[in-house]
C-alpha cells in the first residue's frame, strides 16, 4: 500500500489489487484500512490525481501494467517455513496475463531462489514465447515512519539478471536520488532476510547485556549510549526491552533459520537469538512478580499493545506474550 502510494506520488500510473473486496471498498472511498502517519493524505491525494487506483481484478491490473509488483504475505508455516502460496497464485495468474514484455518483481519477503520456481511457473501457465523477467526488489520500510522510509531510503537493492530489467527499476528508483545496489536476483533476496536476522541480534545482544548490568549494578541505557556513539556499532536497536515482534522479524528469523538449514547450515546464532528474545517475556514477568509479591489477584493495566509506536499492528506483538 505505501509503496504503491508513493510510486504514484513520483509520477506513475498505480493500480493497487487485493483479494479483500471490503479492503478495496474502503480504500475507493478513501478510508484506510490500516494505520500509517502520512498514508491516508497521500492516498486521497493520488486519487484525486489519477496516478493512483484500486481494484480486486488481478487479470485486468496485470494487463494494464508495465510492472508489477508481488507484495504479497509470507506468513510462517508452523515449521518456521514462509507460506509462499499466495506467491504462487499471483504468479499463475500474471502468466494468463502475459501480453507483450512484463517485468515481474518480488517485493515479498521470500526465501532464496524463489525468483528461480516463480520463473518456471510462468513459463509454465503463460503463452508460448512469452517475454517477461523476474527480479527482486525487497522492502525496508518500518511501520510508522513507512513513508519516510520509502521516499529517503539509506538505500535501494535491487536483483535483476537482464540489463533491460535493471534499466527499468534503476529508471523507476531515479527521482529517490539515494544510493541504488544492484546484483544478482538471489544475493538480493538474501539481503533482506540478512538485514531484519542481523538487526534482530541487535536487539537481542543489547537485551542480553541488560541481565549483565542489572546483576553488576550498571545502567544499560549507558551502555547502549557508549556502545552506539561507535559508528561501527550505531545506536539504533540497541534499546533494551521485552523483545522485538512485529510481522516481520520473528518470521523473517525463524524463515532464515530454515532456509540455512535447507541449504545444509545449522545457523545457531540465530537459534540463541530467539531464545534470547524469547526468555524476555518470562525475565519481565518474573521481575513484576517480584516487585508486587506475586500477580495473584492483582489488577495489572499494559498501556501500548502494538508492537511499537505509531502503528496499530499487533501480530506478534511481545505485549501479548506478557498479558
Amino acid at each position: 500500500m505505501v509503496s504503491g502510494a508513493c510510486f504514484a506520488s513520483l509520477g506513475n500510473t498505480v493500480i493497487c489489487v487485493d483479494n479483500n473486496a471490503k479492503k478495496i471498498a474502503l480504500l475507493k472511498a478513501g478510508r484506510m484500512p490500516i494505520f500509517e502517519p502520512g498514508l491516508e493524505e497521500m492516498v486521497r491525494e493520488g486519487v484525486r490525481m489519477g496516478s493512483l487506483s484500486f481494484t480486486t481484478d488481478l487479470s485486468a491490473a496485470a494487463r494494464a501494467a508495465d510492472i508489477l509488483f508481488i507484495a504479497v504475505g509470507t506468513p510462517p508455516l508452523r515449521n518456521g517455513d514462509a507460506d509462499l502460496s499466495a506467491v504462487k497464485k499471483v504468479a499463475r495468474a500474471v502468466a494468463r496475463q502475459i501480453d507483450g514484455y512484463k517485468l515481474i518483481v518480488e517485493k515479498s519477503t521470500v526465501p532464496v531462489r524463489t525468483s528461480e520456481w516463480v520463473k518456471q511457473t510462468i513459463r509454465r501457465y503463460a503463452k508460448k514465447g512469452a517475454h517477461f523477467d523476474v527480479a527482486s526488489n525487497p522492502e525496508f520500510l518500518r511501520e510508522g515512519s513507512a513513508i519516510h522510509d520509502f521516499m529517503h531510503p539509506d538505500r535501494v537493492v535491487l536483483g535483476a539478471e537482464s540489463e533491460r530489467a535493471r534499466q527499468i527499476l534503476t529508471d523507476l528508483y531515479s527521482p529517490l536520488k539515494c544510493p541504488v545496489f544492484v546484483t544478482d536476483v538471489n544475493t538480493a533476496e538474501i539481503i533482506k532476510h540478512a538485514s531484519n536476522s542481523f538487526l534482530a541480534a541487535k536487539i537481542s545482544f543489547i537485551n542480553a547485556i541488560s541481565v549483565i548490568c542489572e546483576k553488576a549494578g550498571a545502567d544499560v541505557e549507558q551502555v547502549a549510549i557508549g556502545m552506539g556513539m561507535d559508528r561501527r556499532i550505531g545506536r539504533d536497536f540497541l534499546n533494551a526491552g521485552i523483545g522485538f515482534g512485529g510481522f516481520c522479524f520473528p518470521k523473517d528469523l525463524a524463515a532464515f533459520i530454515r532456509i540455512s538449514k535447507k541449504l545444509g547450515y545449522d545457523f545457531r546464532l540465530l537459534k540463541e537469538v530467539q531464545r534470547i528474545n524469547d526468555r524476555q517475556r518470562t525475565l519481565f514477568v518474573n521481575k513484576l512478580s517480584a516487585a508486587v509479591k506475586g500477580l495473584k489477584g492483582k489488577r495489572i493495566g499494559v498501556l501500548g499493545l502494538a508492537f511499537k509506536p505509531n502503528t496499530d499492528d499487533m501480530r506478534y506483538a511481545p505485549s501479548l506474550g506478557i498479558v
